[in-house]
């Protein structure tokens, strides 16, 4: 693969001025190579950039976090925005020492705080809203860490590739339709901006980016409904989802598509049905452990998951009934032929309710 060397002044130089004078483009920084396996493509249109910024709709005194920084293009407008701090995460050095000195030239210095770390492994500080151009291989788990961890934010206005934002959009029915749909359905508000040409990267990344609004709604669920977590959730989408995920990557490999599964199907695979049945097993011990609390010969709660993983500790017996339970509710719910991708969040979570129901838990 041809190596690229871009200097941080021809980044520099394709940005536009910013309407601040004390936040112009007038940076010579170090230079240093680009790594496209590592996600390295700097956005430098300048009206793109203005754009982002503009659409992000930051607010007087907002804290505003921004994932992969570069050498700062987009980092500049945020810190002449009304925004009172921002907050940047990069993980290679170089690059993070290149917008700290930046920022420096500019008079910005006493808005900005740069950490370098993997975003995956380091904890945000308090943030308002998020801005960021993602890395392309960080985009599913980051957007999950964003909108499932312990973060409370109003925004997170995110340039992501064009392919990714489609899912993320993407309602029942929609051929994109994934699980990370229907879970940030859940919590968010989704809408796309605008499209974006890899032209406007250096250097040139081989796919189109879009940008996407996630706006939180008020009240972020500890649990979707009483009796029902949001963790127990999120696992009762990734098994509906997840086998036809894995299917579309093997399939992707060999450029060509297979049907979804429909749920029967996915729910009478021998893994699944023996996952469910540990955990369901597991919750039962726990509920006649409750109940059992005071009595002359208690059980120990925490020992539940080892006795349940013993060989031989259920009958054959006991678990072709599980198994039926689970075909009797798929049937009863009416959607043993229906599809993940078709599903709103009110089937899914109509489901979801009558497996508990049952004795079918997820978590």
């Amino acid at each position: 693969m041809r190596r690229v060397v871009v200097s941080a002044r021809r980044a520099a130089r394709h940005s536009c001025r910013l309407c601040s004078s004390s936040a112009s483009e007038a940076w010579d920084g170090p230079s240093f190579r680009l790594h496209k396996r590592r996600g390295q493509h700097l956005l430098t249109n300048p009206r793109v950039l203005d754009a982002i910024v503009r659409r992000a709709a930051i607010r007087p005194g907002d804290a505003v976090l921004e994932v992969g920084p570069g050498t700062g293009n987009l980092t500049v407008r945020l810190l002449a925005s009304p925004a009172a701090s921002v907050a940047a995460v990069e993980i290679d050095p170089r690059m993070a020492a290149a917008v700290a000195a930046r920022a420096r030239d500019l008079g910005l210095a006493h808005k900005l705080t740069v950490t370098t770390g993997d975003a995956m492994k380091v904890d945000f500080p308090e943030f308002d809203a998020c801005v960021s151009n993602i890395p392309y291989a960080i985009s599913s788990p980051l957007t999950a860490k964003l909108l499932f961890g312990s973060y409370r934010f109003r925004t997170a206005t995110l340039l992501v590739q064009r392919e990714f934002a489609r899912r993320l959009v993407g309602a029942p029915g929609h051929g994109e339709h994934n699980h990370l749909a229907t879970n940030v359905r859940l919590v968010a508000h989704v809408s796309l901006l605008m499209d974006v040409s890899k032209n406007d990267f250096v250097p040139v990344p081989g796919v189109d980016s879009s940008l996407v609004e996630i706006r939180m709604k008020e009240v972020r669920p500890t649990e979707v409904e009483p009796g029902i977590s949001l963790d127990e959730w999120l696992e009762f989408a990734r098994v509906c989802f997840g086998q036809h995920q894995l299917q579309q990557q093997q399939e992707k490999k060999k450029k060509r598509k297979k049907k979804e599964k429909t749920l029967g199907t996915i729910f009478k695979q021998k893994e699944m049905a023996m996952e469910l049945f540990r955990l369901s097993r597991i919750d039962e011990e726990r509920i006649g452990n409750a109940s059992s609390s005071g009595r002359d010969a208690p059980h120990d709660v925490n020992n539940a998951d080892d006795r349940c993983d013993e060989e031989g500790d259920f009958s054959k017996e006991e678990y072709v009934v599980f198994k039926e339970r689970i075909a009797g509710t798929l049937q009863s719910a009416k959607l043993n032929n229906e599809r993940p991708s078709m599903l709103s969040n009110d089937d899914m979570l109509r489901l979801l309710r009558l497996f508990i129901k049952r004795g079918v838990r997820f978590h």
